[in-house]
Parts: C-alpha cells; structure tokens; sequence
C-alpha cells in the first residue's frame, strides 16, 4: 500500500511509542484470533487508542470464525471501529476499497 500512496506516512509501532496525530490502524491477527502483544500494548496508551479512526486487520480465511479477530476484539476493548478484514495482504480490490475508504471519508 505504501508503495500506491507514497504521500501517506507510515509507522511500525513499538509498545511505548506515543502518536500525536489522527490515523488509522492496521495489524493482523496472531495464534488463535488474538491480538499481536505489540499492538495490545500500544493501544493501552489511552492517548493511542484516542487517535485511532478505525482498525483493519489481516488473518487467514482458514481460520473460520477466527479470521481477523483481533480487529473485533481491539474494538470490544478500545471502542475503535472496524473499518476492514482482509486476507493475508489483501486483494488488489481490498487495497483499492481501503485507500477509496480513507481518501473520502
């Protein structure tokens, strides 16, 4: 996505980085729908979790009712919506849809 949107910035979290800025998140689900460590810790910074405009999430359709959990659960215990689920590194279409999504709303 980077690479299609060389304006936008992006930024790998660690657990004690603070944003001052509005965006939007995206991580992927690790082991059994959980949410990365890494990113939970993050998102403990209510300043963090404040500033987030939605989440995405990566998973596995393999994993069935699984697939991308960790987006439902980071909203479940940080109030931030759920703006996608994609598979893997998402579809070219997926790609289109969430950079559409974030250019116009």
């Amino acid at each position: 996505m980077q690479s299609q949107r060389p304006d936008w910035h992006f930024i790998k979290i660690n657990p004690t980085m603070a944003i001052k800025n509005e965006g939007h998140f995206l991580t992927f689900t690790t082991k059994i729908g959980e949410i990365p460590a890494t990113t939970d810790e993050f998102l403990q910074n209510k300043n963090n979790s404040k500033l987030l405009k939605s989440v995405s999430s990566s998973g596995n359709r393999n994993w069935g009712q699984f697939f991308a959990l960790a987006a439902d659960k980071i909203q479940e215990k940080y109030g931030i919506p759920v703006l996608m689920k994609f598979e893997l590194s998402g579809t070219s279409t997926e790609v289109e849809n969430y950079i559409d999504y974030l250019e116009n709303n």
